[in-house]
């Protein structure tokens, strides 16, 4: 399982951030909203600890931002604010969870491992966006009602693009999700997929739901 930990001070990261590694989790630690944004944009993560005093901004204005844009990875709130008002505001803002500060690391790895559980549970069978339908299910796709037929590769790559909408994907990334290779695939190969997957939804539809991101990798919307 994956973490990002998104706090500024040092010996309370470190302290997550070997608390966590005793899971046997894979941990990233952010130390600004600017390294929590680029460190998301990368790659996906199973949970987010989010801390809220950043040095660079407020980490409940760096969750909305992440709920407007689509990302919706479970987000355990650590904060010195207990009041029930801060509470209440970091939860309708998009926190699953919110853990006053000073905390025990037994209960900081349960909350964890309780978001993931309820996360995967919950996780929709029908993904939509722009009348584009990708059922999870029945293994199908359909863009304005219409049967989209896809290859298992492309319907693979469609799969990773909507469950991120928004995120940059590296190359590297889509290689490592699609072909179970950070090394092997040639960029050629995914760009040969990505251009009939494009053809496929955009070029009948005129709608765009994919730029290309030079040098990097793709988004999706």
């Amino acid at each position: 399982m994956k973490v990002l930990i998104v706090e500024d001070q040092p010996r309370l990261g470190n302290f997550i951030k070997l608390g966590l590694a005793e899971c046997n989790y894979t941990t990233v630690w952010a130390h600004s909203c600017q390294e929590a944004r680029d460190a998301l944009a990368e790659t996906t993560f199973d949970a987010i600890v989010l801390d809220l005093g950043l040095p660079d901004g407020d980490g409940l204005e760096l969750l909305r931002q992440w709920r407007e844009i689509g990302f919706n990875e479970p987000v355990l709130v650590l904060s010195a604010r207990d009041s029930v008002d801060d509470r209440v505001k970091g939860l309708d803002l998009g926190a699953d969870d919110y853990l006053a500060k000073p905390f025990s690391m037994e209960e900081l790895r349960a909350r964890v491992r309780s978001l993931v559980r309820r996360h995967f549970c919950v996780k929709r069978t029908v993904l939509e966006y722009e009348g584009l339908h990708l059922d999870l299910l029945n293994h199908s796709v359909t863009l304005d009602g219409k049967p989209v037929k896809l290859t298992s590769r492309e319907y693979a790559l469609l799969e990773i693009f909507m469950h991120n909408r928004g995120r940059i994907l590296t190359r590297t990334l889509i290689a490592e999700k699609i072909w179970n290779s950070h090394h092997d695939v040639d960029t050629n190969v995914i760009d040969v997929y990505m251009s009939r997957l494009r053809n496929k939804l955009e070029g009948t539809s005129g709608k765009i739901f994919f730029e290309t991101v030079r040098g990097v990798g793709y988004q999706f919307a």
